[in-house]
């Protein structure tokens, strides 16, 4: 690609967004923020569905759809390409999604 000001503006966002995600700290805190996010929509998805009892299958079906191919992204690639940071995050929402989800269908059946 050319250099020009706009790609070297890019460039710069990135390095500076690489070097601060280099620090661990960073990462693990934007990785329990994230699955804490997913626990939240967890609960924010089962209480909109349950309002309506007619869209309870749809969004089951749209939940188990969107959870298979996050699995297939994350764990279906080879270890180099599924070690990338975004992807952590959003198996980790994912991980906070389901959790939340198991949490409150314990709680409907007891």
């Amino acid at each position: 690609m050319q250099n020009t000001r706009l790609n070297r503006l890019f460039d710069a966002i990135g390095f500076q967004v690489r070097q601060w995600l280099g620090n661990p700290w960073r990462r693990i805190s934007l990785l329990v923020i994230s699955l804490l996010l997913g626990n939240f929509v967890g609960t924010v998805i089962s209480t909109t569905a349950g309002q309506r009892a007619n869209l309870d299958v749809v969004v089951a079906f749209f939940l188990v759809v969107v959870t298979e191919v996050v699995n297939g992204l994350v764990y279906g690639s080879t270890p180099a390409i599924s070690g990338s940071f975004l992807r952590q995050l959003i198996n980790s929402f994912k991980i906070g999604l389901v959790y939340n989800l198991f949490v409150e269908a314990l709680k409907l059946g007891s």
